[in-house]
């Protein structure tokens, strides 16, 4: 069996990670692993920390690049490989511009496709974007479909996908999660491992989403600042994104503030002993939703919608939107309120065992005996 497993996202490398080392273990797969390159500094980070080094790098990223382009240029730069060596399965994971076009790109070439992290749905197909329809188009290109929870199981089947063809596996990065939160670390960062180790309770932020751009972030930005403004022991640790338009709205409402560090986007070693060190995690993005609960930190989540709605049924995270009385009020109460605090702690993470990868392989080795 001859596989492709394609990167292209911080996100898409931390949730492939198991299963591209799992794969390596097996006998009679031969793996191949490609990099599209779509955010190139924060995906490298990951590799780098799993040790995965891929046989091919598309270099697909332009900065500021509109999405048509970097669709585009995807698929002119994975067909040729996918016409040359010619593999058995092209697996990718989750929602991302790579996911959705190397897929597509399979499927021209009538390759089978193994859509790791399948089934997630907000049913807004704008929100958030393009993420919503990067999954939904990703569905029907898919062989394989490999749902981290029932709930995506079930959204799945409402789109009439074979039931066959679908796998309740759990979530990849728990498996990456717990092979990495119990190793030993130091923060190199000798201020960062102050304010982390401090008297101060740390609430953890982080917010890029293309939908909160521009006010939403400001009002974000200003309800943190009322926080630490009331609360005297609570230290804010915004970790911007690389976007310019991010950064310009935190530095802009947050630079001045005291107990507000703003920090750049850490490699996962010490994004993961962040988040062991936190009190409270607030953000926007998708993956926080999923291993925060894991290590015990309740996640306040700064959309409208989600697409991992198990966390919000099981009590790990709360969906609060954009409003900044809204972030301030919930903020308040879990940092004021014990019993509050603790019933989110506590309650069990839906998402995985630690175990997902080894579940993928054992359903494509017997697939393709």
């Amino acid at each position: 069996m001859r596989v492709f497993s394609i990167v292209g996202t911080r996100p898409d490398a931390l949730k492939m990670a198991p299963v591209i080392f799992e794969l390596n273990r097996r006998q009679g797969v031969e793996q191949i692993v490609i990099s599209t390159g779509q955010h190139r500094e924060m995906l490298r980070q990951v590799l780098d920390v799993f040790e995965i080094q891929p046989q091919h790098d598309l270099d697909i990223m332009l900065h500021g690049a509109p999405l048509a382009q970097m669709t585009s240029r995807i698929l002119e730069r994975l067909d040729p490989l996918l016409e040359t060596l010619k593999p058995d399965l092209l697996l990718a994971q989750g929602d991302t511009t790579t996911t959705f076009v190397a897929s597509l790109g399979a499927f021209y070439r009538k390759i089978r496709v193994g859509h790791v992290e399948a089934g997630l749905r907000t049913d807004n197909r704008y929100d958030p974007f393009p993420e919503e329809i990067n999954r939904r188009l990703t569905a029907p290109l898919a062989d394989f479909h490999f749902a981290p929870t029932d709930q995506a199981v079930q959204n799945l089947l409402r789109e009439n996908v074979a039931a066959d063809s679908i796998y309740q596996v759990g979530n990849t990065v728990i498996d990456s999660l717990l092979q990495v939160a119990p190793r030993p670390y130091v923060f190199e960062d000798v201020e960062l491992d102050r304010l982390t180790s401090g008297p101060n309770r740390v609430v953890l932020v982080t917010a890029h989403r293309r939908e909160n751009l521009g006010e939403p972030l400001a009002r974000i930005c200003r309800a943190l600042k009322r926080l630490v403004g009331t609360l005297g022991d609570v230290q804010i640790v915004f970790q911007m994104h690389k976007n310019p338009a991010v950064r310009s709205v935190i530095q802009a409402e947050l630079s001045q503030v005291d107990r507000a560090a703003l920090i750049e986007p850490q490699e996962y070693l010490p994004w993961v002993q962040l988040m062991r060190r936190s009190t409270l995690i607030l953000t926007d993005s998708g993956g926080i939703q999923e291993e925060a609960p894991a290590l015990g930190k309740p996640v306040l989540v700064m959309r409208e919608t989600t697409e991992r709605p198990e966390g919000v049924e099981a009590g790990t995270t709360r969906l609060i939107g954009t409003s900044e009385e809204r972030i301030f009020e919930e903020a308040m109460r879990l940092l004021t309120r014990r019993d509050a605090y603790e019933a989110m702690a506590r309650a069990a993470n839906p998402y995985g065992d630690g175990r997902s990868a080894a579940r993928i392989c054992d359903i494509l080795q017997k697939a393709f005996q």
